[in-house]
Parts: structure tokens; C-alpha cells; sequence
């Protein structure tokens, strides 16, 4: 009986910790830390004190998602599972999880960072529970594209936690995310074009077609690449950069070609991969070359 317990509260602990969404935040998390490295010499407490703010803040969004998302997620094989899907979580207890996490975030940054942090954190959540999940998700095929934005604040989130300003080197930051996030997923939607249908929601895929898609991102990967250059250009970065840049952006931009051409799901599923070790390198060799 006690094992059964004690496995209880494992699995309650457990379903909680996956409503923050824990494998989406560590790419929020990543150019977070990067862009404080980039904007100065941050102590580790302070980087630590911004990440449990920014984790609690993406969390919070991530609960509310799932309690939003609940009846299409019980009807997707890849979501179906999820603990208020399932039923394993009460959906008005997910919701209130979510709502806490972002306003414990809200008065941990404030009083231990700095208030534009805390701002723009909570301008992350609002941005992916109110503009993406409630609004743009349901109702257009641009849903990632604006709804985009939220995931790109974690890197103006970091440089307003170091310098208390937002600067013109931070809104490059912010757009290489926003800019990188429209290829990312639209791959992944690719592979998930016939749930999406089947339950309704506007994915590029489902209302424009696979081609368009992959057209799409053909040219959301150009202006991925002309967005990384402007960093060197704007004096920000140096030479290791701009050959990391050139590197990881002619990967990106070939896969993605390769994509339009071979229209297949491993051709999708390279793309979406890449994908992610692309963003988290780049930011590396970002802030490898602003301490040289």
C-alpha cells in the first residue's frame, strides 16, 4: 500500500512537471543564459534567479496551454496522453497551476532581477496563452508566425536582466528566434498535417498544402540567414561568429531545400531536428565569440 502511494505522488509530481512544457523550455532557457553572456558578465545567482523566473513564466503559459488545448490534445495521438487530457490532471487545477507559476515569476523577477525583466517574462505568457493558444492557434495558418513573438522573448528577457535596458543587440536576438521559428515548426506540422486536420486546427499544411508549406519555409530559412548576418554587420559579433553562422545556415538552408525537392516525411523530420541543435549552436558561437 505504501509503494502504491509513494508511486501515487510520483506520477502527481510528475504530470506536473510536464505541464511546464520541461523539453520546450530548455531552448527558452538556453537563449536566456546565452543573452545575458552576450549583454555582460552576470553572477551566477543572477542567472540562476532569472532562469526559475522565466521557467516559471514559460510554465505557467505551458499549464494554460495544456487546459486550453484539452480537447484537441485527447483526439492527437502525440498529445493524447497529456495529464489533463487524460484526464489524470482536473483541467481547473491545470489552469490555476498556470496562473500561479506566472505570477509567482512576475514578483520573483521583480523583486530579485529587475522589473523590465519581469515585464517582458510576463508579456512571454500572456503573448503564448492569450495571442497564440486562445486566439491565432485556432484561427489562422500565420498562428505560428505571430504567435511566434512569445517564444522569442527569453533572449530580451536575459539582456534586460543583466543591463535593466533593451538595446538594439537585443532585438537581433529576438528576431533570429522569431525568424527561426516558422521553418521549426512548420516541419514538425508537416509530420502532424493529418491530425491537425482531423481535429480542426489551421496548420499551414492542412489549409495550404504541403507544397506551400515547404515553399514557405524555403523562404522563412532565407530570411533566417539574412537575420543572423545582421548581428556581424551591426558590430555586434566577429569572425568565429560569422563562420559559425555561415556554417549552420548553409546546413539549415540545404535541408530545407532538400525538403522542397524530396517532399518526405524523414526529409521533414532531418529538417525539424536540425532544427533545434541549429539554434542552440548558433547562440554557443554567440557567446563564445563576445568573450574573445
Amino acid at each position: 500500500m505504501e509503494g502504491s502511494s509513494i508511486s501515487g505522488i510520483r506520477q502527481i509530481l510528475n504530470d506536473y512537471v510536464v505541464l511546464t512544457k520541461p523539453k520546450v523550455q530548455s531552448l527558452l532557457l538556453l537563449t536566456t543564459v546565452a543573452a545575458m553572456e552576450i549583454a555582460g558578465s552576470p553572477s551566477i545567482s543572477l542567472i540562476i534567479l532569472t532562469c526559475l523566473g522565466g521557467y516559471l513564466s514559460a510554465g505557467g503559459a505551458g499549464a494554460v496551454n495544456h487546459w486550453y488545448d484539452r480537447d484537441i490534445d485527447l483526439q492527437m495521438e502525440r498529445t493524447a496522453t497529456r495529464p489533463v487530457a487524460s484526464g489524470r490532471v482536473k483541467p481547473n487545477a491545470a489552469l490555476a497551476f498556470g496562473l500561479i507559476l506566472a505570477a509567482v515569476s512576475l514578483v520573483e523577477m521583480t523583486l530579485f532581477v529587475n522589473l523590465l525583466s519581469a515585464l517582458l517574462a510576463f508579456s512571454g505568457f500572456l503573448g503564448y496563452t492569450l495571442m497564440y493558444t486562445v486566439w491565432l492557434k485556432r484561427s489562422t495558418p500565420q498562428n505560428i508566425v505571430i504567435g511566434g513573438a512569445a517564444g522569442a522573448v527569453p533572449p530580451l528577457v536575459g539582456w534586460a536582466a543583466v543591463t535593466g535596458s533593451l538595446e538594439l543587440a537585443a532585438i537581433y536576438l529576438f528576431a533570429i528566434v522569431f525568424y527561426w521559428t516558422p521553418p521549426h515548426f512548420w516541419a514538425l506540422s508537416l509530420m502532424m498535417k493529418d491530425e491537425y486536420a482531423k481535429v480542426g486546427v489551421p496548420m499551414m499544411p492542412v489549409v495550404r498544402g504541403e507544397d506551400e508549406t515547404r515553399r514557405q519555409i524555403v523562404l522563412y530559412t532565407v530570411l533566417l540567414v539574412a537575420v543572423t548576418l545582421l548581428p556581424v554587420a551591426g558590430g555586434l559579433f566577429g569572425l568565429l561568429y560569422l563562420v559559425a553562422a555561415i556554417i549552420l545556415d548553409g546546413i539549415f538552408l540545404t535541408l530545407a531545400i532538400r525538403l522542397q525537392k524530396a517532399a518526405t516525411r524523414p526529409a521533414a523530420l532531418r529538417l525539424y531536428l536540425y532544427s533545434l541543435g541549429y539554434l542552440a549552436l548558433l547562440f554557443a558561437a554567440m557567446v563564445v565569440d563576445s568573450k574573445i
